[in-house]
């Protein structure tokens, strides 16, 4: 036996050395901890690659230069920095961020958008094309130079194809109102003053709106704040939900179908016919008492407030904004009175939509045309033309296409959660998540999720927000997103957590300027009934800490 087990443990040995024994260890020419990698190392750089990128990783960013520039690196073996994802990556205090949005406002002037230069009928084609690129060109080197001065001023993506800004100017030109459909939970983000600046430039009797797109997701005081804000600044604004309105149209197509069966089908009596006939008259009745009500009130409230809410028209009557959500209806009678100047067309009022991607511009011309005239998509460049669309004999609809307009930002994730850069491109979903977890509140994930957040440690702050790492374990157990080595799935969880912040399912809207958040916002209390982590199961309660 003893001999049997010798020879094994020989055989094992005989094994390992003939395996790592002899070989030697790599060194390289200078005798130091550092390795060289060559661009050439097998793997084809130059093939071809169609996916659009808008973010990428410091490394691959590095990795992308090399491969341009044609040269060689060294790194250093070992040089890793460890995270620890309890510290807040990606977030920035409340100091910084008061001193970036300072350095925000003081320069939020040179955020421009590019001109058309000045033509007139004597300018050929090729002058105005080439006034056109050097402007443009301008317009990309003032930008790129006033991000090299600070490169804390953080600035969102921004369209860099000069056909699309073409499209723009002929948009402002042609209409009489140009309409700048933004987020309602976040306007200030999607609205471009200088845009606002520039309709006036091009003619002072054009006239600039604001629609704020999903209303529905804010409050009747949200809104009253809105209005407010936006009655401070002198501009009209409306408020609508293309969502709602899908809706709504919906539900009148489908009772029109169930009526229409009724009537082929003789079910139909007297009785049922007068009845509807009834409620019409009421309904009529009721929508004229309404409007009765509204003006008294408007009256009241103009007494009451005087003159510092309210805006002076083109006309001169004093209107204010309304925060209630407009149906489509409303809102196509809205666009017919909202102008009383004259018209570039004879009797038809122009009216422009421009718009972020994402914000619903499409959305909202199909619910008001009652059918698909746009095709919808949250990708930059869909539509390549505007165009033109007659709502009624008296209104005429320019579409512009989608256009991402430079504004100022604190963060990426910012960005990320705000629906500008793809989610599925996210390459480090920690900063993201970690800013979504300092919106929501624990208890508000928790009830939405049906999932139980790993409690502060000993000795941290107990009422402190979960970490992403913390939600997103115990978002990925619960759904069973799992690793191959049997841990949640981060990255996975990550993309669908952003996803329902992006589309309202976790809920927070953005204060004006001169409105605390915390009174602006207010979350729900607590619905579920909390749980002991202790009394879980010994396999979630591994699963909830890494």
């Amino acid at each position: 036996m003893s001999k049997k087990g010798k020879g094994s443990s020989n055989l094992g040995r005989s094994l390992i050395k003939d395996r790592f024994g002899h070989a030697n260890r790599k060194k390289v020419d200078n005798d130091t901890m550092l390795h060289t990698t060559e661009i050439q190392d097998g793997y084809d750089w130059g093939r071809l690659n169609l996916t659009s990128v808008t973010e990428e990783s410091s490394f691959q960013d590095f990795l992308r230069t090399a491969e341009l520039a044609g040269t060689e690196f060294q790194a250093e073996k070992l040089n890793i920095t460890f995270i620890n994802p309890k510290q807040g990556v990606g977030l920035l205090s409340k100091t910084q961020q008061q001193i970036i949005k300072k350095k925000h406002d003081d320069n939020r002037d040179l955020l421009k958008i590019p001109r058309r230069p000045k033509w007139t009928a004597d300018t050929t084609a090729e002058e105005l094309e080439r006034a056109e690129n050097e402007s443009f060109l301008n317009w990309r080197r003032d930008l790129t130079l006033l991000q090299e001065e600070d490169e804390e001023m953080l600035m969102t993506p921004y369209e860099k194809n000069l056909e699309f800004w073409r499209q723009l100017w002929r948009v402002v030109e042609r209409s009489d109102v140009v309409i700048q459909i933004v987020d309602a939970r976040n306007p200030l983000l999607f609205r471009s003053d200088d845009l606002e600046k520039y309709v006036k430039e091009v003619d002072e009797n054009k006239m600039n709106v604001i629609l704020l797109n999903k209303s529905d997701l804010l409050t009747d005081q949200q809104r009253v704040y809105w209005a407010d804000y936006f009655d401070k600044q002198g501009i009209r604004t409306a408020f609508f939900s293309a969502v709602l309105a899908a809706e709504e149209l919906k539900l009148a197509a489908e009772a029109e179908k169930l009526n229409k069966v009724k009537v082929e089908d003789g079910i139909v009596t007297d009785e049922d016919a007068l009845s509807m006939k009834e409620i019409k008259a009421a309904a009529n009745e009721i929508n004229q008492a309404l409007d009765v009500c509204e003006e008294k009130l408007s009256q009241i409230e103009q007494k009451i407030y005087g003159d510092d809410k309210t805006e002076k028209a083109t006309n001169g009557v004093t209107l204010r904004n309304n925060p209630k959500v407009l149906t489509r209806l409303e809102l196509i009678e809205f666009l017919k009175t909202v102008y009383n100047g004259s018209t570039r067309t004879p009797n038809v009022t122009t009216v422009g939509l421009v718009g972020y991607p994402n914000v619903g511009k499409s959305s909202t011309i199909n619910a008001l045309m009652t059918q698909k005239k746009v095709s919808v998509s949250a990708t930059p460049g869909k539509t390549k033309h505007f165009q033109t669309l007659y709502l009624d004999k008296d209104l005429l609809l320019c579409d512009c296409p989608g256009l991402v307009m430079p504004s100022f930002v604190l963060t990426k994730a910012d960005m990320i959660l705000n629906g500008i850069l793809p989610i599925d491109q996210m390459r480090d979903h920690v900063p993201a998540v970690n800013l979504l977890c300092t919106r929501i509140p624990r208890h508000v994930l928790e009830d939405k999720y049906g999932i139980i957040i790993a409690k502060p440690m000993e000795g941290e702050d107990p009422t402190r927000c979960p970490h992403s790492e913390e939600l997103l374990l115990a978002y990925g157990y619960n759904r069973g997103f799992m690793t191959s080595n049997g841990q949640p799935d981060q990255s996975r969880s990550a993309r669908y957590v952003c996803k329902d912040y992006v589309n309202g399912k976790l809920l927070f809207a953005i204060a004006p300027p001169d409105v605390p958040q915390d009174e602006y916002h207010i979350f729900p209390e607590r619905q579920r009934k909390q749980v002991d982590e202790k009394a879980l199961p010994s396999q979630q309660q591994r699963a909830m800490r890494v």
